[in-house]
Parts: structure tokens; sequence; C-alpha cells
């Protein structure tokens, strides 16, 4: 059975330097709702203490951000222990089982956002919002309708393909579809793959890949997780690339731990580790290759959110702010806490509403402070979750992606060539 390492949990000097640096803490105040609380809990269920209601909840509630583990000075492996303590929670009572139902199937996933669009294109949505029923609906229903995505076009090589270089060619790289980022943000990449494009890239697109299974492991289901890497391990190898591109920051977090998923199978830990040294986010591959884009001039006001899965998880900051700097008339104003969770977390909006709206109401008011034409940020779910907060609070700004900014900036500048 899976569980937390003791030698993991021992880490922890109890020295309360994560409490400010977890969001759940700060909204709520209790020991239980903090890293250093949860850490406690895990260790009392090692030690035998049933796991109940009262319990577990507080294991629930955590976004599994990983903001702890950038304040801890112990390195603390948060994120492991609470996959492995959520893991050995699940073999006893399955709490999500359509995660992999669903996400794991990519044919299952398109006919559930069929019905999204069909819910929207209907007008249904629309004229639930012009009556005011949307915002009496009960809080879970209000918060799951708030997040349906916009039916945005699908990713234009959806069924695989190459994108070939429009420079003197300089690499050849994967590029990673997913499951909601494939559906629903199909043209962030097309705007990733245009760029890899500019700068001399040629992007394969295998046809056999999967969901990158991050849902399953945050929650819990290992084996799922585990059989949608060794898809992806073997779709990419046989794609021969130097690089896997992801510019989802959730799903390049999870795959560049494919190794540690799979340590204990010999049959792929070899092949999983290569595929996780080669994972690199969209901006580590194109920050190096800046010199070979040419960007037009976008006189926007942004400020920029960094996705927890980016900054905690992967330890990128400063790529996307220094690509977005390289854009003319482009005016990048700093909100206060950028890298604190705005709530999003996976599913977590979904299954902890109370707690995700009061962490978002938080991050809102940061994101109002800064008097922004436009938000920027580099993960699905924080795009979702950052509309469903600016509608909240009445500021009708858009929400882009880091492609598409960059991208829009790189349309700019062949107008300005012709």
């Amino acid at each position: 059975m899976p569980q937390p390492a003791t030698e993991d949990l021992r880490k922890c000097i109890h020295c309360g330097m994560c409490l400010e640096a977890c969001p759940t803490y700060r909204v709520s105040g209790l020991e239980t709702e903090s890293p250093r609380g949860r850490i406690h809990l895990m260790q009392a269920l090692l030690d035998g203490r049933p796991a109940t209601p009262d319990l577990t909840i507080h294991l629930d509630r955590c976004l599994a951000c990983r903001a702890c583990e950038t304040a801890c000075p112990s390195a603390v492996p948060y994120g492991r222990l609470i996959e492995s303590t959520r893991a050995m929670l699940q073999e006893r009572k399955p709490a999500n089982p359509w995660l992999l139902w669903l996400f794991g199937h990519p044919s299952r996933l398109r006919r559930a956002f069929g019905l999204l669009s069909l819910y929207e294109r209907s007008g249904l949505r629309r004229l639930l919002h012009r009556t005011g029923v949307a915002s009496r609906l009960p809080q879970r229903l209000r918060m799951a309708e708030g997040l349906v995505p916009q039916m945005r076009p699908r990713f234009s090589r959806d069924s695989g393909g190459v994108v070939m270089p429009r420079a003197p060619m300089r690499a050849r790289v994967g590029l990673l579809t997913g499951c909601v980022m494939r559906e629903s943000f199909g043209d962030v990449h097309d705007a990733a793959a245009a760029l890899l494009s500019r700068a001399g890239v040629e992007v394969v697109i295998p046809p056999r890949q999967v969901c990158c299974g991050a849902l399953h492991a945050h929650g819990g289901d290992l084996q799922g997780a585990r059989e949608l890497a060794r898809t992806n391990v073997m779709a990419f190898s046989e794609a021969a690339v130097s690089a896997i591109v992801v510019d989802s920051a959730g799903c390049g977090a999870h795959m560049k731990h494919y190794g540690e998923l799979l340590a204990d199978d010999p049959e792929w830990a070899d092949r999983a580790n290569l595929l996780a040294d080669k994972t690199k986010d969209l901006s580590e591959i194109l920050l190096p290759l800046a010199g070979q884009l040419r960007f037009g001039p976008l006189p926007l006001r942004v400020t920029y959110q960094d996705p927890c899965h980016l900054a905690h998880a992967q330890g990128i900051r400063a790529e996307p702010r220094a690509l977005l700097r390289l854009i003319p008339g482009l005016e990048l104003v700093e909100m206060r806490e950028a890298d604190r969770c705005c709530g999003s977390a996976g599913i977590y909006n979904l299954t902890q509403p109370e707690f995700s709206e009061r962490v978002l109401d938080l991050k809102m008011a940061d994101v109002v402070a800064t008097r922004p034409q436009a938000v920027v940020t580099a993960n699905p779910g924080c795009m979702l979750q950052l509309r469903y907060g600016l509608e909240r609070v009445g500021l009708d700004v858009p929400v882009y992606h880091l492609a598409e900014v960059l991208e829009s900036s790189a349309l700019a500048g062949d107008e300005l060539r012709r």
C-alpha cells in the first residue's frame, strides 16, 4: 500500500515558516489547514489513527500548490507527501473514480466538452446569467457553472502531425496536447507551435499521446497516473525529439516527475527518467531563442500570475517575465504575491468550492490593485479560475496565456515588416 515515507515526514522541524506561505492557513488561521498541521495528521495516520472524515477533510482541503516547499528551510518534499497520503486514502476508499474514467479517455472528454459547447451555443448560459438564475445556484453548482470554459477553437493539429520551422532549423521538439488543453485551449497550442516554428523549431505532435496524469496523481490515483505516464513515454519515445515542450504548468511539473512516478517499474524507469529530463516549459525553450523572434508593439498594461506548479514546483519565474518584457509597448505591473495560489488547483475549485473562493478573493484583491488591462498566466486551470474571479469582482478584463500574448506581438511584428 502506498504511504508517506517516514524519512520525508521527519524532515519537518515544525518551525512554522510554511504557515504564511500556505493559502488555506491564510484564509482560515487553523493549524490543521497548514502544511505543518497536515504533516501531523499524516503521521497520525501512519501511527494507526482511523481515517475519519474529521481528519481527512483537512488533507482534502490542501491545494497541493507547494508554496510551502519554497518557504521550507528543511526541504520537506511536501508535494510527494500529500500525493502519497492521498494515494493511501484512495486505496481505502476511492474519492474521485471518475477522474480516470473521464480524463484518461480523450473520446469521453470530447463528448463532455461537446455538451458544454451545446450549453453555450444554445443560449442557455446567457439566459441563466441575464435572468440572475446563475448567481442564485448553490455554491458548488454556481462555481462549476462559472468555470465552464469559453468555447475556443480546438487545436488545429489535434490528430497529430508536424509543424515545420519557418526559419533555419535549430531543434526538433514534441508538444504535449494534454486533455483539457486539447479540448478547450487549442488556440494556445496553436500559438505555442507558431512561436516555436518562427524560432526555427520543428514541432512534432505525437498522435498516441494522452492526458499527462497530473490530476490523477494529485487526487491519489497513482495507478491511473502511471498508466497514462507509460503511454506518454512510449508516444514521445517514438517521436524521437530532443525536448518535450509543455504549455500547461501543472502538466509540465508532473511530467518532470515521471521518473519518480515509475521508479519502481524496471521496464519503464529509465525511459521515464529520460522523458522527465527532456520535458521543458514553453518559456524555458523560447527565452534562449528569443533573438530569433521579432516582436511588434502591443500597447497593453498587464499583470502576471505565477502558476503554482511553474513557480514552486518547477522554479520557473524569471523566464515568462523576461519574454513579456521583450514586447514593445507592453507594461508589466507586478501584483503583490504573484506566486500565491489562485484557488484553482486542478479540480479543487469543484471539490472544495468554499475554500477555493476564499483563496480566490485574496488573489483578486491583488489583481485589482494593479489596474490591469489584461491578466497573463501560463496554466489553463489558472485561466479559468482568474476569469471566474474577475467576473465576481466586476472587472471586465481578459485573461491570456503567455503564448497568446507573445504570438499576438509576433503577428504585429509581421504586419510592420509588410
